[in-house]
C-alpha cells in the first residue's frame, strides 16, 4: 500500500521537497536554492520558471536519496511562500512577469492612497489585515496599473491569478486544477475570512477580476491529479496545502487555543491559535485563517510577522561578508560575553507588525571605539529575538490569553545563543521540536489528513518529539535594560 507523503516547500531563497513516512521519518529530501532579483531599491521579484525548475529538481532528487519506487508515494502536500503573487496565462501556463515576492514594498504609495481614500477600516473587517505592500491585493493592482491589456485579458479568461501554491498546483495538474487553500487565499486582501469567500468588493477595488480567481478548498483534501510529469506518476493526489507559517503551526501541532509558535525563517512569524472565531487586533497585528481541514470549521490565528530574522545573517553572509556561512554567526558571537550595549533593529525592507513601518531602515545603535564584530553579530541575533518581544506584548493584550510555552522552529531556531536569549527576553519556556523544519512536516501531515493516513489530530500529537526546552534564566533587571535600549532603538529607524 502506498504510504508516503512527497511534502514540497517553496520558500523565498529556496525550494526544499521531503520524503516522508507516516511516522514522520525522512527517507529522502533535497533542497535547491534559486535566484533572488532586486531591480529597485525595496523591489523584490522571483523568477516562477526558476522557481519551477527548482522543485522538478528537488523532487528527482528527494525520491532517488529515498531510493524509493514512485508509486509508493500516496499523496503531495504543499506549502508555501505566502504573498508573492504571479500572473500567468491559463493556456501555455507561462507567467506573465516576475512574481512580486512578499517582501517588495513597490505598492507602498498604492496603500497609502487606499488609506486615503478611507478604505482601511474596510480591509480590517473583511480580511483581518492591514494595508501594506506585504499582500498580495495590492500587487495585482500594481500588475494591472502597469501593464498595458493585462485587465482586458484577465477579464476574458485568459490569465490565471494565484500565490505560489496555486502556480505550483497548476503545473502539477498539467493546468487542471486552479485552486489555492484557505490560509493562502486569506493573505491576499480579496477574500472575506468570516464568509470564506472571494469578496467582489475588494476584488474591485483592487482591479483583480474575479475571472483569475482560483477556487477556494480546504487545507486537507483531494484537490487535483498528478498528470504529464515526467519523474512521478499520474494520478498521484494532491491532497494538502497551507501557507508556510500555517503549516509551521499545524506542524508544531498548535491545535488549541491559546499555542503558539514561531518560525525563525527569511523573515520571522509569531502565529497563536485563536479557535473557530477570528480574534481582531486593536495593535495591529494579523487575523488570518490558520487551517480548515475537510468539512470541518475553519480554524483562525492571530500573526505577528517580522519581515527580516534569518535574511540579517545573510546580509552578513552576503553583503558585508562577515561570515561564510549562516551558521558562522554562533561563532562569531560566541568570543563576547554580551553585545556591549550594541543595538540592531533588523528593519532592512521596513518595520512589520506591530509597527507597520514600510519606510523604516535598518539601524546599529550603541557602538563605540570598543565595540568588536563579535558584539555587533551578538546584537543582530538578539535583534532578531527584541522584535518577537513586541509582538508577544500585542498579542497578549488582543487576545487576554498569556503565554506560557513557545514552539519554536525554522532554521535560525537552530542557534542555542538565539534560542536562550528568546526565552530570556520573553519570560516564557521555548520547546524545540526534533524536527526544526516544521513548514514541511505541516504540508506533509495536511496532505495525510487528506488523504487518511492520519485520522486526525489526536493522531498526530503521538508522533510529534521535543528536542529541547529553554527556560528564561537572566535577571528581571538585565531584561529591563535589553528592552529600554531596544525601545529607543527602534524609535530611530
Amino acid at each position: 500500500m502506498a504510504d508516503l507523503i512527497l511534502a514540497i516547500d517553496q520558500g523565498t531563497t529556496s525550494t526544499r521537497v521531503m520524503i516522508i513516512d507516516k511516522k514522520l521519518n525522512i527517507r529522502g529530501q533535497a533542497q535547491s536554492e534559486f535566484p533572488q532579483y532586486y531591480p529597485k531599491p525595496g523591489w523584490v521579484e522571483h523568477n516562477p520558471e526558476e522557481i519551477w525548475q527548482s522543485v522538478i529538481k528537488c523532487i528527482k532528487a528527494a525520491i532517488a536519496k529515498a531510493k524509493i519506487r514512485t508509486k509508493d508515494i500516496a499523496c503531495i502536500g504543499i506549502t508555501n511562500q505566502r504573498e508573492t503573487t504571479v500572473i500567468w496565462d491559463r493556456e501555455t501556463g507561462a507567467p506573465l512577469a516576475n512574481a512580486i515576492v512578499w517582501q517588495c514594498r513597490r505598492t507602498t504609495e498604492i496603500c497609502q492612497r487606499l488609506r486615503k481614500q478611507g478604505y482601511e477600516a474596510m480591509f480590517v473587517n473583511k480580511t483581518g489585515l492591514v494595508l501594506d505592500p506585504y499582500f498580495s491585493g495590492t500587487k495585482v493592482k500594481w500588475l494591472m496599473d502597469n501593464t498595458p491589456g493585462l485587465k482586458a485579458k484577465a477579464q476574458a479568461g485568459r490569465l490565471a491569478f494565484g500565490t505560489m501554491d496555486s502556480f505550483l498546483v497548476y503545473r502539477l495538474t498539467a493546468g487542471r486544477s486552479h485552486v489555492t487553500d484557505v490560509s493562502n487565499a486569506s493573505r491576499t486582501m480579496l477574500m472575506d475570512i468570516r464568509a470564506v469567500k472571494w469578496d467582489p468588493e475588494l476584488c474591485e477595488i483592487l482591479d483583480c477580476p474575479r475571472e483569475m480567481l482560483p477556487e477556494i478548498r480546504s487545507s486537507a483534501e483531494p484537490i487535483g491529479l498528478t498528470s504529464g510529469m515526467k519523474i512521478i506518476p499520474d494520478g498521484i493526489p494532491i491532497t494538502g496545502i497551507a501557507g508556510d507559517q500555517q503549516a509551521a503551526l499545524f506542524g508544531q501541532a498548535c491545535f488549541e487555543r491559546g499555542t503558539a509558535k514561531c518560525t525563525y525563517g527569511t523573515g520571522s512569524f509569531l502565529l497563536m491559535n485563536t479557535g473557530d472565531i477570528p480574534v481582531f487586533s486593536q495593535k495591529k497585528l494579523i487575523t488570518t485563517i490558520a487551517w480548515k481541514l475537510g468539512r470541518a470549521d475553519v480554524n483562525y490565528a492571530l500573526e505577528g510577522s517580522a519581515f527580516v530574522a534569518g535574511a540579517a545573517v545573510q546580509w552578513l553572509r552576503d553583503g558585508l561578508k562577515v561570515i561564510k556561512e549562516s551558521k558562522d554567526i554562533e561563532t562569531l558571537a560566541l568570543q563576547c560575553e554580551d553585545s556591549g550595549e550594541v543595538v540592531f533593529v533588523p528593519a532592512l525592507q521596513g518595520l512589520g507588525a506591530p509597527h507597520w513601518r514600510p519606510e523604516a531602515r535598518g539601524v546599529f545603535c550603541g557602538l563605540t571605539r570598543s565595540t568588536t564584530l563579535p558584539q555587533m553579530a551578538r546584537a543582530v541575533l538578539e535583534g532578531i529575538a527584541l522584535q518577537q518581544l513586541d509582538l508577544v506584548k500585542a498579542m497578549e493584550e488582543d487576545t487576554g490569553l498569556k503565554l506560557r510555552v513557545l514552539k519554536v522552529d525554522g532554521g535560525a531556531s537552530a542557534n542555542d545563543i538565539l534560542m536562550q536569549f528568546q526565552a530570556d527576553v520573553l519570560g516564557v519556556k521555548l520547546v524545540r521540536p526534533k524536527m526544526i523544519d516544521t513548514t514541511v512536516i505541516g504540508a506533509a501531515l495536511l496532505a495525510g489528513v487528506g488523504v487518511g493516513i492520519w485520522k486526525g489530530v489526536d493522531d498526530i500529537k503521538r508522533v510529534w518529539i521535543t528536542d529541547r526546552d529553554f527556560k528564561p534564566s537572566m535577571s528581571d533587571g538585565k531584561v529591563r535594560e535589553y528592552v529600554g535600549r531596544w525601545e529607543k532603538a527602534i524609535a530611530r529607524a
